[in-house]
């Protein structure tokens, strides 16, 4: 029962994802007909007058406010016929002064406004145009309470779009990893089987895992740091088939690791990008440096590769499909708060140097 009421506060029933039930309709219109009567009848000091005159009004106010909020609004005002709104609404008010006018005279007293200091037996001005001012009162109020419930259900169901379209983008990012890599690597795994190497099942075995990686670390919102340092050692070995001894890779880890968490496959596209566009595309001895570090809970990680081209200007490596610097930035824009991460690009004596400090804890 508690849990229940817990989660009543929590999300009205009137804001979740359906529309507004009947019931909410009924309890709306009943608690505002006992407060009308109980008003009425503490006015004319005669509860009896004042329900009799309650039950004519209301089938008259609740007529109104649904015309009103239901066909007027929707043909015209949202369609910005201001004109001919104004014209039906007032053609409604006086055909539903006429029926309320008469009802009263003759189904409750001659006397059709008591409140009045003198009696008023005719439809005159004054009791037209207090009728009507009391009428779009009732208008008024209801389509107000309309259109504030519409607006939290459709600020709500913009909320969950947003955060659905967010999931899809972090699952997305997180999942990336470039297809040329696989491809390569099964193009080294058949030319492995070919030469009958020994290294093939362990070639195998490392891309499996890094593919079991891939399926379902990447559904957590976060995952162990251990294991994303597992991913990038297993992603290094992979691609260091393709380079001889003119690649030197270096991996520094060191710090407490224990219960550290952190975004799935975030670092890995940084290490990717070393391959890219520094070990593939230079002649000669090339270096990629890694260095990883946890200090009081915050993770500092710097992978650097020599610059392909020194002599040409340097850009911001982005590529075109989404995938390495650009995705970790965008996946530290939707998942962490900007106080959480600090993320630094450059280039220094021949070295393309990417820093990213990171909250892992």
């Amino acid at each position: 029962m508690k849990i229940k009421i817990l989660n009543f506060l929590r999300k009205p029933k009137f804001l979740g994802d359906n529309d507004i039930k009947p019931l909410h309709h009924v309890l709306f219109w009943s608690v505002y007909f006992i407060f009308n009567t109980l008003r009425w009848s503490f006015i004319h000091d005669d509860f009896l007058l004042s329900l009799r005159t309650n039950l004519i009004g209301f089938p008259i106010h609740m007529f109104l406010a649904y015309f009103n909020a239901y066909y007027l609004m929707p043909k015209f005002i949202y369609t910005k016929k201001y004109v001919q709104f104004t014209a039906y609404i007032l053609l409604a008010l006086f055909i539903m002064l006429l029926f309320k006018f008469n009802l009263t005279y003759y189904l409750v007293s001659t006397d059709v406004m008591p409140e009045a200091s003198e009696v008023v037996n005719s439809l005159t001005m004054s009791y037209a145009v207090q009728t009507m001012i009391g009428e779009v009162y009732v208008i008024s109020f209801f389509t107000a309470i309309k259109l504030t419930i519409d607006s939290l259900r459709e600020s709500s169901k913009l909320h969950d779009l947003e955060k659905r379209q967010l999931k899809t983008e972090l699952r997305f990012l997180r999942s990336q990893v470039s297809p040329h890599f696989f491809f390569n690597t099964l193009n080294n795994i058949y030319s492995l089987t070919l030469q009958k190497s020994d290294q093939a099942p362990e070639v195998i075995l490392k891309l499996s895992e890094l593919m079991r990686y891939l399926l379902y670390a990447t559904k957590k919102q976060r995952q162990d740091l251990t294991s994303e340092i597992n991913c990038i050692r297993n992603y290094i070995d992979l691609e260091r088939i393709r380079f001889d001894d003119s690649l030197k890779i270096e991996m520094n880890i060191s710090g407490d690791l224990d219960n550290c968490k952190i975004a799935p496959m975030l670092l890995i596209p940084l290490v990717e990008n070393c391959f890219k566009h520094g070990a593939s595309k230079n002649i000669g001895e090339m270096k990629i440096d890694i260095d990883l570090q946890v200090v009081d809970g915050f993770m500092n990680f710097k992978v650097s590769n020599t610059v392909a081209n020194p002599h040409k200007e340097f850009q911001y490596p982005v590529d075109s499909g989404g995938i390495g610097l650009s995705n970790v930035k965008k996946r530290l824009e939707l998942g962490y708060a900007k106080s959480d991460y600090q993320l630094s690009i450059f280039e220094q004596d021949k070295m393309f140097n990417v820093i990213l400090k990171l909250k892992v804890i």
